[in-house]
């Protein structure tokens, strides 16, 4: 069965769906997009998406193309007529379609908002239950990594260079060996003595929502969460290592460039971490 996406104000079958090739995401990545989890037909961590994806949208010079809402509205339409009850809801918004030109468009042109759906087994995740693998990578992305451009190009170069060494994500460094992120997911080191450390927020790095929901519910529970820069030595070194963001939550990793983490498989504390957001977020989805 084909799914219902929906295209500038339209709700349609996928394959009728149709923007124009003059459109500036296509031809500049000039767009921003976010993803949204759905765990029981709900959605997690909503607002916090949507309030990220209005800043992205403002570090561009781009409005909001409706109130957030109606965007909610549009996003709860598409989970029940795709018969959502765990997966994710992708939405992109662009500067819409012009002449190609590299400054922006007159200011009438209409913006782009394509949003659509994909079903996803989270419960059964076999990266969840048995932890993923890690490959380092150079990390060559421009210096604005905080807004969540469309442009992932780089981002496609990791992850692949990940999978044909048969791993899952990318680690993604800089030329000194400092840990700036995954390819799609924020990077955490558990320490000896039990502290959660994390990169601090910059433009360097994306604010990772799931990140930010956890820091939540480590300061609600008295988990040490440390923000500061580590190495790649240091996650090799680490008792545990794992990976947040809206598509995989928490989830541990257990090897980095054929280097087990830990004991190989995924810890207590990635583990007891995965059980407290999942509760707390499917409780406060809507």
């Amino acid at each position: 069965m084909s799914r219902t996406v929906y295209v500038n104000g339209v709700f349609l079958p996928e394959h009728d769906a149709k923007i124009s090739i003059f459109d500036r995401g296509f031809i500049f990545a000039d767009g921003i997009y976010e993803v949204s989890a759905v765990m029981a037909g709900k959605l997690l961590d909503n607002d916090a998406h949507l309030k990220r994806l209005e800043r992205s949208l403002g570090e561009i010079g781009m409005p909001m193309p409706m109130p957030a809402e109606e965007i909610v509205k549009i996003q709860k339409e598409l989970i029940a007529r795709n018969d959502i009850v765990e997966g994710t809801v992708y939405l992109q918004v662009t500067r819409g379609a012009a002449d190609r030109d590299f400054p922006f468009p007159p200011a009438d042109t209409m913006q782009t908002l394509v949003m659509f759906t994909q079903k996803r087994d989270f419960t059964n995740s076999p990266a969840a239950r048995a932890g993923i693998r890690m490959a380092t990578v150079r990390d060559i992305r421009w210096e604005r990594r905080d807004i969540k451009s469309v442009a992932l190009l780089a981002q496609v170069l990791a992850k692949q260079a990940a999978a044909e060494k048969g791993c899952q994500e990318a680690i993604m460094h800089t030329a000194d060996g400092v840990v700036t992120e995954g390819g799609s997911s924020t990077i955490f080191i558990v320490t000896a003595n039990g502290e959660l450390v994390t990169r601090p927020l910059s433009n360097e790095v994306l604010p990772g929502i799931t990140r930010q929901s956890l820091k939540l519910l480590c300061d609600e529970r008295g988990v040490p969460f440390i923000e500061r820069a580590f190495t790649v030595d240091e996650a090799l070194a680490a008792p545990e290592v794992f990976v947040t963001s809206a598509g995989s939550f928490v989830t541990a990793v257990v090897e980095i460039d054929g280097k087990r983490i830990g004991g190989g498989q995924p810890g207590p504390v990635a583990r007891r971490l995965r059980e407290i957001y999942l509760d707390e977020a499917v409780k406060a989805g809507v």
